[in-house]
């Protein structure tokens, strides 16, 4: 028998905590499915955090600055611009249309802004 490492009993807490959770939620197992799905990509719950840390809409461009921050542990003068505009267009075109789709977010594509739709009414 091997010892539990201190991430695996972490993961394993959390994913206890999660299942007591549903236990008590009333959703299907499809919503359930499609929410792990949803949030399986770091980059779209690190998206989904900076527009919980703001609770108001952003730029699309400040919030590629923001997830390449939160990715790298950098401050965002250390980040080049091409690792931002990385961001910026894998959020565009995969995880921004995701979350929209989703209802969690908004976006204004003629004003390059995201909306914290669903986040609105959380506390932050």
């Amino acid at each position: 028998m091997t010892a539990t490492s201190h991430s695996e009993s972490d993961c394993v807490e959390f994913a206890l905590t999660i299942l007591d959770t549903l236990e008590t939620c009333e959703t299907t197992a499809t919503t359930v499915d499609e929410v792990f799905r949803l949030l399986a990509e770091q980059r779209r719950r690190l998206l989904v955090d900076v527009m919980r840390t703001f609770g108001e809409p952003i730029t699309l461009p400040d919030a590629a600055e923001e997830v390449a921050v939160r990715e790298t542990g950098k401050p965002v003068s250390s980040i080049s611009a091409e690792r931002v505009h990385e961001v910026y267009i894998s959020l565009y075109h995969d995880h921004l249309p995701r979350l929209v789709d989703s209802g969690l977010l908004e976006y204004d594509q003629e004003r390059d802004m995201v909306f914290p739709a669903a986040l609105r009414n959380l506390t932050f």
